[in-house]
């Protein structure tokens, strides 16, 4: 494809991955008739990777990022998806790189188009294809229209509400001389007001609107400041001072029994996975030590009770194999157990040589199941790590049941 062109759409459900010879960070906008997000719900993308016919893949550092649209799944009122690209590392442009999108049948990935777009340069993110609605049928177009505020920037441009720093310039694409590659809107006058709340007007009297998800491609969370507490699809970089934490790390896992009820027997495992999100071994009660003695487990306990950690696996990122690209610490209930009867379920990351707790999930819903995936560790082409929240709940008492649902959520 060239950029302006499209094609009319042959499949339904259709995946849309951008890859680079750098790890990119892609999103997806679900847009009105009038270009705008109804709300940041519409917003899909790495820490909120699903919304209405729209949901974001990781490419775990191994494989491209995807946004699949389910066109028979898009609601009313949505008459475009635009697919945004931008690299992961902070403050690189698209210079010298060249990305290309494939759109894909998500049923049987079979190519439909690829569309590359000329002439980047200082571009620090993209707004890269679009899929659209037109006299009632789905089609795709190239676009390529490049903006220097990395999806923040976009994300501003179709209405989601970004925290910034005050003294933030508002953001503007880059003026480029051949449309449609780069345009050129006119930048908004700087807001009065904290930009915070300097959000789209809403309609009268709306329901409270959820927290504004972290702006991506703008500094994912590390581990400079200390101790991070992740709420469910948060992500953080097991990065201090620049540096990958390439080190022993210990995921705590525990529980309590809800309101002193009886004991409770859950079981604590981790599933590793290869860069296609193949199963390579589970680490689980049953089997204490995988992949040469690189990740170990503590061993089962069969009642929730005592202070501390109920289950601990121990995680040597550096003995690791290469082929082990993407680790899922799941729970389950062997007793058949449901969740609503457990009570402070949580998972932390803990340093292995300090005992210093590095990252807190804790567990705030239950779901009437036997088994949950609480987080995923996923190894970037740059060799660190990045831990994201999960908090799902699965039908599975055994770790072996959890292994296609794991797989799906890396």
């Amino acid at each position: 494809m060239t950029p302006g062109s499209n094609i009319p759409l042959s499949a339904a459900r259709v995946t849309v991955d951008v890859a680079a010879p750098v790890r990119l960070d892609v999103s997806g906008l679900l847009l009105t008739a009038d270009g705008k997000v109804r709300s940041d719900d519409d917003f899909i993308f790495y820490n909120q990777p699903s919304g209405p016919g729209v949901t974001y893949r990781s490419g775990g550092g191994a494989a491209p990022d995807a946004i699949t649209v389910d066109t028979s799944a898009v609601p009313p009122g949505i008459e475009k998806i635009v697919v945004t690209a931008s690299p992961d590392a902070a403050g690189q442009t698209f210079q010298g790189i060249e990305p290309t999108a494939t759109i894909r049948n998500a049923d049987d990935n079979s190519v439909l188009a690829t569309f590359t777009p000329p002439q980047l340069g200082t571009e620090t993110a993209l707004v890269i294809v679009e899929v659209y609605l037109r006299n009632g049928a789905w089609k795709a177009r190239a676009v390529g229209q490049g903006y220097a505020n990395g999806l923040a920037g976009i994300a501003t441009d179709f209405g989601v509400t970004v925290e910034e720093p005050a003294a933030a310039p508002a953001p503007a694409p880059v003026a480029a001389p051949a449309p449609p590659t780069v345009q050129t809107p006119v930048a908004p006058p700087a807001p009065a007001v904290d930009p915070r709340i300097a959000a789209p007007p809403a309609p009268a009297a709306p329901p409270a609107a959820p927290p504004a998800p972290p702006a991506p491609g703008a500094g994912k969370i590390n581990l400079d400041k200390g101790r991070v507490s992740l709420q469910k699809n948060q992500t953080v970089s097991l990065v201090k001072g620049g540096r990958p934490l390439l080190s022993q790390v210990k995921m705590g896992l525990g529980w309590e029994p809800a309101y002193r009820g009886k004991d409770i027997d859950l079981d604590a495992s981790v599933i590793a996975y290869g860069p296609q999100r193949n199963h390579i071994d589970s680490c689980y009660f049953g089997k204490l030590s995988i992949v040469g003695g690189a990740i170990k487990h503590s061993g089962d306990n069969l009642t929730g009770e005592g202070g501390g950690d109920d289950e601990v696996i121990v995680v040597d990122l550096g003995r690791l194999p290469q082929e082990v690209t993407g680790l899922v610490f799941t729970v389950n209930s062997f007793s058949g157990q449901k969740f609503t009867e457990v009570a402070k379920a949580y998972c932390r990351l803990i340093d292995a040589a300090s005992g210093e707790e590095l990252v807190r999930f804790d567990l705030t819903n239950a779901e009437a199941q036997t088994g949950v995936m609480m987080a995923k560790l996923i190894k970037q082409f740059s060799g660190e790590w990045e831990m994201t929240a999960i908090g799902d709940f699965v039908k599975s008492r055994t770790v072996r049941g959890m292994v296609k649902p794991a797989a799906q959520a890396l």
